[in-house]
């Protein structure tokens, strides 16, 4: 008998305490909510996640950045800062956030705690191509009128896909044009180009084309032509441009070799 007592006090002492394994441990709710902040860090306040991302500038104006995201990341953002002028043009900046990407175009970082300039990795030209197309702009500005697209196709130039969305889009919006990006044939074949007659009837399509460079150089070298295309009999061309990279980074300027149109 003593034995028979001693093994039902066992078995009801275990029975004890599975119920109180399944009432606390299966993810049940209890009485009063979650535990707060200091409940579940022992006492210490937990801290929200924080990411980084990194861009290069591509335009500062009005207290408005323009990013470029680096590092294999596609998006463009924009981002308001108290000063532009600690932000260049063609530098890389770190950029502190909460993690969370706001989805409109250019998108934006939520949460942002800090936006910082990084050391070294300087290189801007995507101001210099933006120049470029300014430059098409005013010349035989004829070109432009009663515009509703403007295309933009920077697909044969060394800059990553979102320096090439970042400038598209920096210049469409500039000069108040919807814009559309793809090459001659693409747009042709989205209906755009009227490929029959050689002729966009609501938009112009600019273009910059790099080109190939033979030799060593103390600096970097880019050479390239730019168009603006209208039609078969609208065109101007900037051919056998030079630019040349200084070694802090910057495209100090360019040189047309030639003039052309059509």
């Amino acid at each position: 008998m003593k034995r028979w007592t001693l093994f039902l006090g066992l078995y009801f002492c275990l029975c004890l305490l599975m119920g109180g394994c399944g009432a606390f441990g299966s993810g049940a709710s209890v009485p009063g909510g979650a535990p707060s902040n200091e409940e579940q860090s022992g006492g210490e306040t937990a801290q929200p996640a924080s990411m980084t991302s990194f861009c290069r500038v591509v335009t500062a104006d009005d207290s408005q950045l323009l990013l470029a995201g680096a590092d294999g990341d596609r998006n463009i953002y924009t981002l308001s800062v108290d000063d532009t002028s600690t932000f260049q043009p063609g530098a890389l900046v770190e950029v502190t956030y909460d993690g969370t990407i706001l989805e409109t175009w250019p998108a934006r970082f939520g949460g942002v705690s800090a936006a910082e300039v990084c050391e070294g990795g300087f290189d801007d030209r995507c101001a210099l191509y933006l120049q470029v197309l300014e430059d098409l702009w005013e010349t035989d500005s004829g070109l432009n009128g009663d515009v509703t697209y403007i295309g933009v196709d920077l697909s044969r130039t060394s800059l990553s896909d979102s320096e090439r969305a970042a400038v598209a889009w920096a210049f469409a919006g500039r000069h108040g044009g919807e814009l559309v990006t793809g090459t001659w044939e693409e747009l042709a074949e989205q209906g755009y180009i009227d490929r029959e007659n050689l002729y966009w009837e609501d938009g112009v399509l600019f273009s910059i084309t790099e080109q190939e460079m033979e030799g060593t150089y103390s600096l970097t070298p880019v050479t390239f032509d730019a168009q603006k295309w209208r039609s078969g009999l609208g065109a101007y061309f900037f051919c056998d441009c030079t630019s040349v990279q200084s070694a802090d980074g910057h495209w100090d300027g360019y040189t047309v070799g030639s003039e052309a149109i059509s």
